[in-house]
């Protein structure tokens, strides 16, 4: 791994409950890691501390195989070679774009800090805007400017907290698919935080959930998905709801009865065993509802969102409990109105059951 980050603590003075608690993540040269998780999660700590600006106080960091942060040593900032890009973008107002991104490497001479300007500038897609100021420029452009500044000196990682939180949903999920083409154009390795889970998917190769200063899955966006290894992580990524269940063996099989029905014919499923009498809670997410007429199962719809080509439904079923299900769009029915409804699951995802 080119970055290494083991069981890594970070406490602040003062405070009994550490920032960040027993965290290790892993990325490979070349890679893009995501860290997601709500306001207050360590998730900027954790970046804060790969960059050398927080020491940890317990655990370590490696980049390239140098130990860089442990409890007992602390390499500086100014010595990792970490490009950095933040969510205000930084840029010097009074300095053009080609003196604004060879900021960091003017100590190259002329002509070799020249060729690199434009070299870095290309890859963001800026050719020609040289002599432009940033005001002059969307916020588009200056988040690519701060980003070929950070790219400029070659650094051996990439930093980027928050960086599209001031630009509009639209153009933060277009701008980080660009961002993406753009560092794996560059080679760049990079360690990304965002509270977007639609950023994190466009840009992550790798994608680490943080709740409380705990770092509770790390793994690719499918996986967080589909095999979330906590509560946690399955409450937070995608939409979806918990349904009580019980797990029985019928022919030899595990079953899964549900509110919605039969769980049946599906891949990793839990024995009964794995739960006292069998009984759980089952992840049942917007993709695993189908709408079906002649499903013996009604719902009734209390809320919708137009998404385009489908619809997300929120529906109560008759025992109370609320599910979600996405519709084809041209499926366009009202409020209050009742639907059949059916689970088709193809990854069961259990947890214990919470007390009542």
């Amino acid at each position: 791994m080119f970055l290494e980050v083991s069981h890594l603590q970070v406490h602040y003075p003062g405070r009994a409950q550490a920032a960040v608690q027993n965290a290790s993540l892993g990325l490979r040269t070349g890679d893009i890691g995501v860290l997601i998780g709500p306001s207050g999660c360590g998730k900027t700590t954790l970046l804060r501390a790969v960059a050398g600006l927080e020491p940890a106080s317990g655990g370590h960091i490696r980049l390239g195989g140098a130990l860089v942060s442990s409890a007992q040593s602390n390499m500086p900032a100014q010595e990792r070679r970490i490009g950095m890009v933040f969510q205000d973008y930084a840029l010097f107002p009074h300095l053009d774009v080609a003196r604004n991104v060879g900021f960091g490497i003017h100590q190259l001479p002329a002509a070799e800090r020249t060729a690199r300007v434009a070299e870095v500038l290309e890859w963001v897609g800026l050719s020609g805007q040289e002599q432009r100021y940033p005001h002059e420029l969307s916020g588009g452009q200056q988040q690519r400017v701060a980003l070929a500044r950070a790219l400029a000196p070659r650094p051996q990682l990439l930093l980027l907290d928050e960086p599209f939180s001031n630009l509009d949903v639209d153009l933060r999920e277009r701008l980080a698919h660009e961002v993406r083409g753009i560092l794996k154009t560059a080679g760049a390795t990079a360690l990304f935080v965002t509270h977007d889970q639609m950023e994190a998917f466009a840009i992550g190769d790798m994608i680490g959930v943080m709740h409380e200063g705990t770092l509770h899955q790390w793994d690719d966006a499918y996986t967080l998905y589909h095999r979330p290894a906590t509560r946690f992580v399955a409450d937070f990524i995608g939409h979806g709801v918990f349904a009580p269940a019980t797990i029985a063996m019928e022919q030899g099989a595990p079953v899964v009865h549900t509110p919605l029905g039969q769980l049946q014919d599906v891949s990793e499923c839990p024995l009964p065993s794995a739960y006292p009498q069998g009984e759980c809670d089952v992840l049942l997410r917007a993709d695993d509802i189908v709408h079906d007429d002649d499903a013996p199962v009604k719902a009734e719809i209390v809320r919708k969102s137009f998404r385009g080509s489908e619809f997300l439904y929120t529906l109560r079923l008759r025992s109370g409990l609320t599910v979600m299900a996405h519709v084809p769009s041209h499926h366009d029915h009202k409020l209050g109105e009742w639907i059949g409804i059916r689970p088709q699951v193809d990854h069961v995802v259990t947890f214990s059951r919470l007390a009542a």
